[in-house]
């Protein structure tokens, strides 16, 4: 079976208040549309078609470079108008398919897609519907006394009875290209709201005695979409909530579930334990047994065995061996590199940087392009001086040198190992191995000194 993906995503969403189209409006920092693609890619389509309309160039210019379709509906005149858009792009090969999926509905599962795709190899039509409690702004699902489905009418059109049936159209079906192309054609707009409805096109198939197949989805989420910023954040709850449950289920304590956000993917190993208002963003992995506390975000990073990232710290594009510990409040930028055992303590900024195993730097310092050696230990208020406002060079620290509390170090610059730096110094030359190095200015203590007085005037 051939299949082609249209998403429907020109609507203006005005119940949104925003400049920014309805369907690039984000969950989890991902437009929904983009949720959409993501799913329907999983599929391996032939093509994807995305309808675009109010919002276009900015639609197109955050979703370039996918190889995605892009066909304009220059007038909103419904669903059924906007299909009848992809036709010149549709053959009419008779194992082909065409998938119609929603912009702004970007929960919904690839597992239930599959099904809706089982459900339509042997039939010309398969709907995704859900039974729902209060199926109110629904089209609704109407069936013969054999339970087969003969059509779909819309809430404004629905008379007193077919109100009461709860069972309800997502939108979401599965058509026979050939037919499909046929129906849209027959489609005509005399209803509530002057529309070309595409819903129309299942009474035609029940009217030709066409098999019309039915999916269901797991949850009602799958199929919710979001028309105004209340249902988006109800959106982002659930898609979290999904989220902390993989992750659980992968083998993570999650100290409390609601208040842990995931932005991107988190690969964890077993007994990670993840505190309350914690944000993983981009790629992110966690090694067996690795603690992050409170207050932390961790981005595009990779976290080793046993390592512990303390409260309130931020971590981006780093990497850390087994048994590393960072923070509280520190920054790892990226191309910070902790080696194994190696420790970066409270108000420590590393970016470029290598610690070396067991090195630390404990409190109040920033390392940029720098190297520090195995069990080196850099002190308080230290900074390697990287930048002279055109390039960068790099600081060099070898194993098991001392760094003395508020000292800086002017590159480029080698310590050597088991040297030491006295507290205070600025350090522009290189020190040998074993040496002793201290650039302080010179101290003078003046006795009998009077502080400046106000003016009493």
């Amino acid at each position: 079976m051939s299949l082609q993906v249209v998403v429907l995503a020109a609507g203006k969403g005005t119940r949104m208040r925003s400049a920014l189209p309805k369907v690039l409006h984000p969950v989890a920092h991902k437009p929904m549309v983009q949720h959409v693609i993501d799913t329907a890619q999983q599929l391996e389509p032939s093509q994807i078609h995305v309808i675009y309309g109010h919002g276009g160039d900015q639609l197109q210019a955050a979703l370039d470079a996918q190889g995605l379709q892009f066909v304009e509906q220059a007038e909103q005149l419904g669903t059924g108008h906007a299909v009848q858009q992809v036709v010149p792009h549709l053959t009419r090969n008779s194992d082909e398919r065409v998938l119609i999926l929603y912009g702004d509905v970007p929960l919904t599962r690839v597992e239930t897609l599959k099904q809706l795709l089982r459900a339509g190899e042997q039939a010309d039509l398969a709907l995704l519907t859900v039974k729902l409690a209060n199926p109110t702004g629904y089209g609704r699902i109407v069936r013969n006394d054999q339970g087969q489905v003969v059509g779909i009418v819309e809430q404004k059109d629905a008379s007193a009875e077919q109100l009461r049936i709860q069972e309800a159209n997502t939108g979401m079906m599965l058509v026979q290209s050939q037919a499909l192309q046929r129906w849209l054609k027959a489609l005509s707009n005399d209803n509530a709201q002057g529309e070309y409805y595409l819903t129309d096109i299942v009474a035609m198939a029940a009217a030709e005695g066409v098999s019309i197949a039915t999916a269901h989805p797991h949850d009602e989420i799958e199929v919710e979409g979001a028309n105004n910023r209340v249902q988006l954040a109800a959106l982002e709850r659930a898609f979290q909530q999904r989220q902390a449950e993989k992750l659980m289920l992968d083998g993570a304590t999650l100290m409390d579930p609601a208040r842990v956000d995931v932005r991107g993917n988190v690969w964890i190993e077993n007994d990670v334990v993840i505190d309350a208002n914690v944000i993983f963003e981009g790629d992110v992995e966690l090694g067996e047994g690795v603690i992050i506390e409170s207050n932390c975000v961790l981005r595009d990073c990779k976290i080793g065995k046993g390592s512990r990232v303390k409260s309130h710290s931020v971590i981006e594009g780093a990497e850390l061996a087994e048994n590393c510990s960072v923070g509280p409040f520190a920054r790892l930028r990226p191309g910070a590199k902790l080696e194994h055992g190696a420790a970066i303590g409270n108000f420590v900024e590393m970016k470029n940087s290598i610690m070396g195993p067991g090195a630390k730097a404990g409190h109040l310092t920033y390392l940029g392009d720098a190297h520090v050696g195995a069990k080196a230990n850099v002190g308080a208020g230290t900074i390697t001086c990287n930048y002279d406002g055109a390039n960068k060079s790099k600081t060099h620290i070898g194993a098991g040198a001392f760094i003395g509390s508020n000292s800086a170090l002017v590159a480029p610059v080698h310590i050597g190992d088991n040297a030491t730096v006295g507290a205070g110094s600025t350090i522009t030359k290189d020190v040998a191995a074993d040496e002793l190095a201290i650039g302080r200015g010179k101290q003078r203590n003046i006795s009998g000194w009077q502080r400046p007085q106000k003016n009493k005037d």
